[in-house]
């Protein structure tokens, strides 16, 4: 099956259309710079939010090959809060979350930039603890220092339930997609049509329990 190439100005403009259907986002908020499939983005947001949803937004356009996010967060003076304050509003919303184990993950803020550092059983729980974080007034960054704790798996069995798993998934082409285990590491290697579906087929090999990191060495063809 033949594939249309795109050009920068197609994608450009897809991005721009694509930030319009997120209600997150106001129209001219975010400038749109691409070349040779890579988009930057610039310009500037009143909250960590905002920015985290452009990039997602962009990220889901068909032909984008990366994005470098260069948006700044100049947060407005009701939304301005002190490190202390900033502290205690992500540890009262990592406690409120029944999923996260809250005493094994360490929060430290400095000058709105939010460091997640401990040890969690599962992948799941390394993002929702960065949502929870990402989500509260007053912080401009997260840095996710969180590591998943690997748990004994034979290669074979991590490696069947992976295949099992993109398989059943609607969202990747599984026979496209080669997955080799090395102790607890997972190795992706394939070709996909789209960002999205290389980020799905991460999430399937992340949803495996035993797995403290993923390789993800698919590429994309357009």
């Amino acid at each position: 099956m033949t594939t249309l190439i795109r050009t920068d100005e197609q994608i450009q403009r897809d991005v721009l259309d694509e930030f319009k259907w997120d209600a997150r986002l106001q129209p001219n908020e975010v400038g749109v710079a691409v070349k040779d499939g890579i988009v930057t983005l610039g310009g500037w947001v009143d909250s960590y939010t905002k920015k985290w949803a452009a990039e997602q937004s962009a990220h889901r356009v068909k032909g984008v090959k990366a994005v470098a996010n260069e948006i700044e967060v100049r947060l407005p003076i009701s939304s301005e809060r002190t490190d202390v304050d900033i502290a205690a509003a992500v540890t009262r919303a990592l406690q409120w979350n029944a999923f996260l184990p809250m005493d094994q993950i360490d929060v430290t803020v400095s000058k709105g930039v939010v460091t997640l550092r401990g040890e969690v059983e599962w992948q799941f729980q390394k993002v929702e603890a960065e949502r929870e974080a990402r989500r509260v007034t007053g912080v401009k960054s997260v840095s996710n220092l969180l590591s998943v704790r690997p748990t004994k798996a034979l290669p074979g069995e991590l490696k069947k339930k992976i295949e099992d798993a993109l398989v059943r998934s609607a969202e990747t082409d599984a026979e496209h997609i080669e997955v080799a285990v090395e102790n607890d590491r997972v190795i992706l290697r394939g070709k996909v049509r789209s960002y999205a579906e290389r980020q799905e087929a991460e999430r399937v090999a992340w949803s495996a329990p035993g797995v403290k990191s993923v390789d993800n060495r698919i590429t994309i063809t357009f």
